[in-house]
């Protein structure tokens, strides 16, 4: 079952320490940016039992172990002497007033410990000259309770305490660094002291006298949340701290050191590192080990190798290998990164404590001289907490890689080796892994990805270990064994050819089962199938679908009832475009709307198992296009359905291998439908009940399942009982993921399919099958070949449909009765018991009351946690409802003056609209009034036109009798002989010299009647004249008053009130236009 307690964060400085609620630690070089991130255990795929002690030391049991290992892993946690009650004096000697820092002498730590289970991100240390010892004194008198030192620890003198300070943030370094800064600078009376690191989780910090070497105060590892430095540079940079916490407060304490020796700082952080990551090993007070088996001495480990390049986009990406040769395509010139994943396998678990090189050279077998050392970037475990990884940068332009980073030709490749070197915490000597693969550099322009399968290289070591005495050991070591040889698999096959060329295979006489073809595509031996592979086709016959159609009509009649032809159609296969439907109505979710509701509800709830949910769901059928994009539907889909039945089930939570089979119902309905499904497989079809009681039912499936090996397959159970492989190493995952996290998605859809028809009970059938089908080769197996064998071969044998088929049909062809499983259970439960009580009466009442110190250990955390969520909950809820009446009121006061600036606002409207009103009665008169001038001033200029007109006519008359006047005057004239004589056809008068003396006399009257007749008509034109030039002033003046007139009318269009009337209409939206 996940374990629920919360993960961590992990500082990232390099110059900070911080301890994390997870069971492992990761080492993080100052090289490179990546930080690799712990996560917990309960993600292995190996089922196992988890046993947290009252410090929080967490022990994983491979399998669940047996009960002799249980009882030392336990026994050796009852001898550590942290878990003893300390009578301590005063709380403190001195401390902080007020939250300001003062110079105090440390706390005393608090008398019970917390569980806790710490993890530690380490930043590599440098080494330096320093004034340490190994502390061995005798514990000191100071008072009944005082711990016993640690005899394993390292010992800092010339050191100085600076004082403590509570912080809110015990974990953040930036408050550290603050009260750091503050306590150097402040400090009116430093003590000297000497401080005393252990080597081990177990141990305790002690603040000594350097004169009397008294001991001042004490902090268990486990209260020890942070330790942080100054940053190299600033005046802190010879002092350090850490934070520690007091049992059941919220009170966190930093206690700050300055350093007389600065590159002590380094030093001490290192040893705190080694204490937080290091268990003690003790001798168990059992009295007798379990008997070692014939491989208990070899450790194997899986070593796999990828290598990456820069793809142009500022990341790296995984290069593709050749589906026919299995060699990386690398390309030329392009900057690479080396990544190596090391997981073990088997036998008991080492701690691979660091890194210390990774190297590369092009060729094979080549020498330790010709290897080549990369950076190293970042080392440490993974995620899941299976593997450790390794990441190194590759330059390939230099000239030591020159070969390959030449194009090779198409038909040919080369060899390059890789070797990674690491310290292994529990073996002497350091431990390389050696890999030898096949590489081809391509052209940049071939295309490297589509035609290719896998992206790694894995191969599998096993390594052969000797115990070492007392004698041989060094002290204060945590060595335990010697390396006695470490051979491949590769090596190994080869060195089997080279002994026995011929390898004759066993037949099998006691079964006439044949084992399946092998798959037409390539078997790769190295690495599983990954989960959510192969297709599903959705056609299907005719007559097929049209029974399986009369018989869903029938159905839906009396859904209570299952039809009588229904177990025949189901061990044939549901159709697939069928199997959400009829999945509904096998697992009798037809009336499931109460569970939909509850759906809809519980995934608004927080799930305390929300990161071990988020890590799996990225590892949940990867090979599936629905659920291989982070963040998309698929993803978001399943991570609801895991979070929703966390929350619906407390007692279980979410365990392990329930997001493969939630991805499955997925694939078939929707997200609402397949809860409902999952919780009625949990419950109704008794899978919940395997995760129970430390996993006691699955173990006895376990015992079932050998009990049918036993009586179906004698001499593969003899051959498995003589390699000493049990059911639960290989068969875990069948039961708990009901073979979905492995296997082809037909052969696992079909088996869904009898799940829900037949009850769980096919599971045994279906293992039956398979363990018959592959029986010929594993006979021919070791205990390692075996466990591979059915992690990667078995898996990828039926990716072939028809192979899927005929396992199913054998599967279904079984008859395993119920009766028969009753009988095994029985038998069972009856050898626990007899177990139990061929125990010692003292040894089963010290593991119950273990058990029960345990549980009442978890019930007090938990009630803890609850109590101090309640207490969140409650200030949370006061605070939000003091920020919900400050808000009401903010939010009363602006209604007030919301409303009041609408009453402004409606009478500036009223006045606006009455102002707006008499402007347009203004407008209007001024309007009327300008139309009318208009008009008259028309009226005038049209008269004055007309009498200009008269005038002149009167004019031209006149001009034109006066002009017939002169005419007729002068054809009078030219008709008087005497006439003219005196004028000239001009109209001249003639002066003649001859007659002007003679007829001077005879013509003065005439001349003087002409003379007067010539001023009369002179008179009338001057007064004819005299009367234009009249017409044409009075013209003048007209034109004058009618320029005025139009200056007028001009002047009145730009008046203040037409601009008023324009604006007031253009707002009002009135139409009409203004006539000039």
């Amino acid at each position: 079952m996940e374990d629920k307690a919360s993960v961590g964060k992990i500082s990232v400085s390099s110059d900070s320490v911080s301890t994390l609620n997870s069971e492992d630690f990761v080492l993080v070089s100052c090289l490179g940016d990546e930080t690799p991130s712990t996560n917990n255990g309960s993600d292995d795929e190996k089922t196992g039992l988890k046993v947290i002690s009252e410090e929080g030391v967490s022990f994983k049991i491979v399998g669940n172990g047996s009960e002799q290992q249980l009882q030392q892993e336990l026994e050796d946690v009852l001898m550590d002497p942290s878990v003893t009650e300390l009578v301590a004096g005063p709380d403190h000697l001195g401390g902080v007033e007020h939250g300001y820092p003062t110079t105090a002498v440390p706390p005393l730590s608090g008398p019970v410990p917390p569980k806790l289970e710490i993890v530690l991100p380490i930043q590599g240390a440098q080494e330096s000259e320093l004034n340490e010892r190994s502390y061995r004194d005798e514990p000191s008198d100071l008072s009944p309770g005082t711990p016993v030192p640690d005899e394993d620890s390292v010992v800092f003198s010339k050191l100085t305490y600076l004082g403590c300070a509570s912080v809110n943030a015990p974990r953040s370094e930036v408050e550290a660094l603050r009260m750091v800064s503050i306590l150097r600078s402040q400090c009116q009376m430093p003590l000297d002291v000497t401080l005393s690191v252990p080597g081990v989780s177990e141990g305790t910090v002690r603040l000594l006298d350097p004169q009397t070497s008294t001991e001042i105060a004490n902090y268990p590892i486990y209260k020890i949340l942070f330790c942080v430095r100054g940053h190299d540079g600033s005046p802190e940079s010879d002092c350090f701290a850490f934070t520690e916490s007091h049992y059941n407060t919220e009170i966190f304490r930093i206690h700050v050191f300055r350093c007389e020796i600065q590159e002590a700082v380094s030093r001490i952080l290192y040893s705190f590192a080694t204490a937080f990551r290091r268990s003690a090993n003790k001798a168990p007070l059992a009295a007798k080990a379990p008997p070692l088996t014939p491989d208990s001495d070899v450790f194997t480990f899986t070593v796999s190798l990828e290598i990456k390049e820069d793809d142009g986009k500022g990341t790296f990406s995984a290069v593709s290998k050749d589906k026919d040769r299995q060699s990386f395509k690398l390309r030329p010139g392009m900057d690479k990164k080396i990544v190596i994943y090391v997981q073990q396998t088997s036998n008991k678990e080492l701690a691979i404590e660091r890194c210390f090189g990774l190297l590369l050279s092009p060729g094979k077998n080549v020498k330790n001289c010709d290897m080549h050392l990369l950076d190293l970037e970042s080392m440490g475990k993974s995620s899941d907490g299976k593997s450790y990884i390794i990441t190194g940068s590759w330059n390939p332009n230099t000239p030591q890689f020159q070969a390959v980073n030449e194009e090779t030709p198409r038909d040919k490749f080369m060899y390059m080796t890789t070797a990674v070197d690491l310290v292994i915490t529990e073996v002497e000597e350091p431990v390389r892994f050696l890999l030898e693969t096949r590489v081809r550099v391509c052209s940049p322009n071939d295309r490297l990805f589509w035609p290719f399968s896998k992206r790694s290289y894995t191969e599998s070591f096993y390594l052969k270990l000797r115990p070492m005495e007392n004698m041989e050991r060094k002290s204060n070591s945590d060595t335990l064994y010697e390396v006695v040889s470490l051979e491949s698999e590769t090596e190994r096959e080869r060195r089997k050819t080279t002994a026995s060329p011929s390898i004759l295979s066993s037949g099998s006489h006691g079964s006439m089962v044949p084992s399946p073809p092998e798959d037409d595509e390539e078997e790769d031996n190295d690495e599983p199938l990954l989960s959510g592979s192969g297709d599903v086709s959705k056609e299907c016959g005719e007559k097929i679908l049209e029974t399986w159609g009369d018989l869903l009509s029938k159905w839906h009649l009396n859904l209570a009832v299952r039809p009588k032809q229904l177990p025949a159609l189901v061990r044939n296969g549901v159709p697939e475009a069928l199997r959400g439907e009829v999945w509904q109505l096998l697992a009798g979710c037809h009336n499931n709307d109460h569970l939909v509701e509850e759906y809809r509800t519980l995934i608004t709830k927080e799930s305390p198992q929300d990161s071990a949910i988020t890590r799996d769901i990225n590892r949940t059928f990867p090979a599936h296009d629905y659920f291989k994009d982070t963040g998309g539907d698929g993803q978001d889909s399943l991570y609801k359905i895991c979070k929703a039945y966390s929350v619906y089930d407390e007692e279980i939570g979410y365990c392990q291998g329930q997001s493969f089979l939630a991805a499955v119902l997925l694939l078939h309905m929707p997200e609402e439908q397949a809860f409902s499904v999952l919780v009625k497989i949990m419950f109704e079809y008794g899978l919940r009940e395997l995760f129970k009681q430390n996993f006691e039912d699955l173990h006895c499936k376990f015992f079932q399942l050998e009990r049918l090996m036993q009586e179906c397959i004698p001499d593969l159970y003899a051959h498995f009982l003589n390699l000493g492989l049990e059911a639960h190493m290989y068969a875990s995952q069948w039961f708990l993921t009901l073979f979905t996290a492995k296997f082809p998605l037909y052969m696992v859809f079909h088996i869904i399919d009898l799940l829900l028809c037949e009850g769980i009970s096919v599971i045994f059938n279906v293992a039956l099958s398979l363990l018959k089908t592959s029986k010929d080769d594993l006979l021919q197996t070791d205990f390692e070949g075996a466990l591979k064998f059915f992690r990667v071969p078995v898996p990828k044998r039926y990716r072939s449909e028809e192979n899927a088929k005929k396992l199913m049909e054998l599967a279904c062809s079984m008859k395993i009765s119920q009766k028969k499983l009753k009988k095994y259970e029985k038998e069972y439960h009856t050898i626990r018991e007899q177990q139990e009580q061929q125990e010692a009466p003292i040894e089963r009442y010290e593991r119950e009351n273990r058990r029960l110190q345990e549980a009442n250990m978890r019930l007090e955390q938990e009630n803890d946690d609850l109590a101090h969520e309640l207490v969140s909950s409650k200030i949370a809820l006061r605070k939000d409802l003091d920020n919900a009446e400050e808000k009401s009121d903010a939010l009363n006061k602006e209604l007030l003056i919301t409303k009041q600036k609408l009453v402004e606002s409606e009478d500036e409207k009223r006045r606006l609209e009455e102002e707006s009103a008499q402007l347009k009665e203004m407008c209007r008169r001024e309007l009327d009034k300008s139309e009318s001038e208009i008009k008259k001033n028309g009226s005038i200029i049209g008269e004055y036109k007309q009498i200009c007109s008269q005038l002149s006519e009167r004019l031209e008359k006149q001009q034109t009798a006066n002009r017939g006047e002169l005419e007729k005057i002068r054809m009078k004239v030219e008709g008087c002989e005497k006439c003219s004589i005196l004028f000239s056809k001009e109209g001249r008068l003639k002066v003649l010299s001859a007659r002007k003396e003679g007829g001077e006399e005879d013509t003065d009257e005439e001349k003087e009647a002409l003379k007067n007749q010539l001023r009369e008509m002179e008179l009338e034109l001057a007064q004819t004249k005299l009367q234009l030039v009249e017409a044409e002033c009075k013209i003048q003046d007209l034109e004058h008053h009618l320029g005025l007139a139009l200056n007028e009318v001009q002047a009145a269009k730009k008046t203040w009130f037409n601009r008023t009337l324009t604006s007031i209409k253009t707002v009002t939206g009135a139409q009409g236009k203004e006539s000039v």
